[in-house]
């Protein structure tokens, strides 16, 4: 049974309660020169935290008072009256937090994260030893956190499948993504396939560059077939798009996050934390590649017409330390943000189960 050492060495067992929303939030180790990931260090002290939802009908007005720890989060609210039976008969539900720290390598993400999204949920081989046990069917919420550059905590709503082009923290480049036959079939010009003769998919061709230029629709049927068109020194190359190949064939080019990330980000500003926007934008780098592969393992593990909830997944970027916020307030706002998600499924189950009711009493 996985256990927490505590700091006198004594190990204690993990305690889940039995109704409570499981989440795990990921943070990403060290690259470049931050020996200690922002996002990691944020996250981590979340580790086993017990949380508690709010439930409060959209249309009253609330006067939220927070009380926060590194362990718990409780809150009491001053409502005018109540408008809905199924909220007035829910009671802040617990939420379980799980942590894990993921390297920022392509590789690592496309081996751990497909296991997050299995039924029951399959955490990697090293995960450390205070990681409760995953839950028997999913996970309810998964929370992505990575870093990106000076200024307010990022919200996305997008994750991308192409355009991945930056060396990971190993220095390996996303896999190559190769297009099958049919799509080159479509040229009929009698050229070489998406480069200078004769280049095979996933080869480097010059284009241009003394033979006379590349025309405007050919550049367009080349990004069509995958391939992005880079300058360099005066020449037009073709380079194999990187991301998601073989296994994602099927996913579209972007996905959208299932949360109302609009919503979300107005409820956290109107609440005090003013330093959050929305994104389209990921970055096609780490942040983006486990997001997109997060939000696809979804859709592959969610079957049509079943009435068990699909596990919400998000993405946050923060700033590095203090640039400018600390990493108490991007704790402080990943707290947030969970409590928020956990207690939108919370209302939307108690809405589920009052319209159930109502259809067995009549």
């Amino acid at each position: 049974m996985p256990a927490v050492t505590r700091p006198d060495g004594t190990q204690h067992p993990i305690v889940v309660p039995d109704d409570a929303f499981r989440v795990l939030i990921t943070g990403f180790g060290p690259f470049l020169n931050y020996e200690e990931n922002p996002s990691w260090l944020a996250v981590k002290p979340l580790q086993n935290a017990i949380l508690y939802t709010d439930l409060l009908p959209d249309a009253l007005v609330t006067r939220p008072q927070h009380t926060l720890s590194s362990s718990l989060i409780t809150s009491s609210y001053v409502t005018e009256q109540s408008q809905d039976p199924a909220l007035e008969a829910s009671q802040p539900k617990p939420i379980h937090v799980t942590t894990l720290k993921v390297p920022v390598v392509y590789d690592s993400v496309l081996s751990i994260v497909p296991g997050l999204h299995a039924r029951p949920p399959v955490l990697p081989e090293n995960a450390p030893p205070d990681c409760a046990e995953p839950p028997d069917s999913n996970y309810d919420f998964i929370f992505h956190i990575g870093v990106a550059g000076r200024g307010p905590l990022r919200m996305e709503r997008i994750a991308h499948k192409l355009g991945y082009h930056m060396k990971d923290a190993t220095g390996k480049l996303a896999p190559a993504v190769r297009l099958s036959t049919k799509d080159f079939s479509r040229r009929g010009d009698g050229a070489g396939v998406m480069g200078v003769g004769g280049s095979a998919p996933g080869a480097l061709g010059t284009i241009g560059g003394g033979g006379g230029g590349v025309s405007s629709a050919e550049n367009m049927e080349r990004e069509r077939l995958g391939m992005d068109m880079v300058e360099t020194g005066g020449d037009t190359i073709a380079r194999p798009t990187r991301g998601f190949g073989v296994g994602y064939e099927t996913f579209p080019e972007e996905i959208t996050t299932d949360v109302d990330v609009t919503r979300l980000v107005h409820d956290l500003k109107h609440s005090g934390v003013e330093q959050i926007y929305t994104s389209m934008d990921a970055g096609h780098y780490l942040c983006d590649f486990i997001y997109y592969c997060s939000l696809a393992e979804v859709k592959r593990s969610s079957k049509p017409y079943e009435k068990r909830r699909h596990t919400q997944v998000l993405f946050l970027h923060c700033p590095p330390v203090n640039q400018p916020l600390s990493t108490e307030d991007v704790t402080d706002a990943i707290k947030r943000i969970v409590v928020w998600v956990c207690g939108q499924q919370q209302l939307h189950d108690a809405k589920d189960d009052t319209v159930i009711a109502a259809g067995v009493s009549g």
